[in-house]
């Protein structure tokens, strides 16, 4: 589920940073997405 919202959030960036989106706000979509990626890498399911 998590990694769905990180490529949404990805895809959106990208749309907006192509098009000239919002300035510099659009850049607040990567940095969220790369600290959901990072949460999810060390808080990531453990398995016994």
């Amino acid at each position: 589920m998590l990694w769905w919202i990180i490529v949404i959030l990805l895809i959106i960036w990208l749309a907006g940073f192509l098009l000239d989106i919002a300035g510099g706000i659009i850049h607040i979509l990567i940095v969220v997405a790369i600290v959901l990626v990072i949460f999810n890498l060390i808080t990531g399911r453990k398995k016994m």
